[in-house]
């Protein structure tokens, strides 16, 4: 199976109530046609984060509004999406019945979150009992950049800059932080699946352990019990489009290919069919370019 692990779609009320977004982002017709002509036999649809909840007053609105339109779809379309619902993270108390509704009752059967929230990371207290539900359930995270504030946010405001580093880096330390809070150790069935490579973090597979190892010789540095590279290897990452194949070696060093997967951003992005070439390029086994296509997803979700 060739299965989307990134992509998009947005109901009226949040691309109206947002920046940036067009009503592109609300066409599943599109997106349909572009999947039977790509051969994708399914998508993951998440949320992209966007600034739609500082107009509708609440993440909790936004989260009750994209969780409800999506489930229309995947009433529809059982086959053809998967469900990564948005929670309250507003509101730590309701984030946990968000969860039980979307999954029992709405046919979602993963979460989408942001790699941080006005500066607080997902190494935060109030997602604890998230991520044991979500061991506890096999109920996959996915993990998309945020783009409201993100980090550097504050000392560089720039159109390609935000994008390109902050985005980036946002999610970079979004890891790391689950790596230092223990988050990583303590819940190892938990997929977290983080979006374009994981950000920096493969690229700085060995300087994590390097400099861990110089740091715990002297004690500077809470004992992580291994290696960094230890923890960052059991992570998901997808390819959200990206074709350059160093990223696609760093990965492949880090985690190997049974924790990569192939998604297309769509519709931010269009080249679909470069993407899944980028896949088939690889100077790896059929088997593992299988697997990233779709057969690691298959297994995550158990299809």
């Amino acid at each position: 199976m060739l299965i989307d692990a990134h992509s998009h779609w947005l109901p009226d009320e949040i691309i109206t109530n947002a920046h940036f977004f067009h009503k592109g982002w609300g066409d599943i017709d599109a997106q349909l046609k572009m999947m039977d002509e790509s051969g994708i036999d399914a998508a993951v649809l998440s949320y992209p984060t966007s600034d739609a909840h500082l107009k509708l007053g609440s993440i909790s609105e936004v989260a009750h509004v994209y969780n409800d339109n999506v489930a229309k779809i995947l009433q529809r379309y059982p086959k053809k999406f998967i469900g990564a619902a948005v929670l309250p993270v507003d509101n730590s108390i309701d984030m946990l019945e968000e969860l039980k509704r979307v999954t029992g009752e709405l046919g979602f059967k993963s979460i989408s979150l942001a790699s941080s929230y006005n500066g607080i990371y997902l190494d935060d207290r109030m997602f604890l009992p998230i991520y044991k539900e979500a061991q506890d359930k096999n109920i996959p995270i996915f993990v998309h950049p945020q783009i409201v504030n993100p980090i550097g946010f504050e000392r560089v405001k720039d159109p390609l800059l935000t994008p390109v580093v902050e985005y980036v880096f946002d999610t970079t330390i979004s890891i790391g932080r689950l790596l230092m809070s223990d988050i990583l150790r303590q819940y190892p069935k938990v997929k977290f699946i983080f979006a374009h490579f994981g950000g920096a973090v493969c690229y700085l597979k060995q300087r994590f352990d390097a400099t861990y190892q110089m740091l715990r010789s002297i004690n500077f540095v809470k004992d992580l019990q291994g290696n960094p590279s230890d923890y960052l290897k059991d992570i998901y990452v997808d390819t959200s489009g990206d074709t350059t194949k160093a990223n696609f070696m760093l990965a492949l060093e880090l985690m190997g290919p049974n924790h990569i997967l192939w998604g297309s951003d769509w519709p931010a992005k269009k080249d679909v069919s470069g993407g899944i070439k980028a896949v088939n390029d690889l100077d790896i086994s059929q088997e593992d370019k299988q697997n990233i296509l779709g057969g690691n997803l298959t297994r995550i979700f158990v299809l």
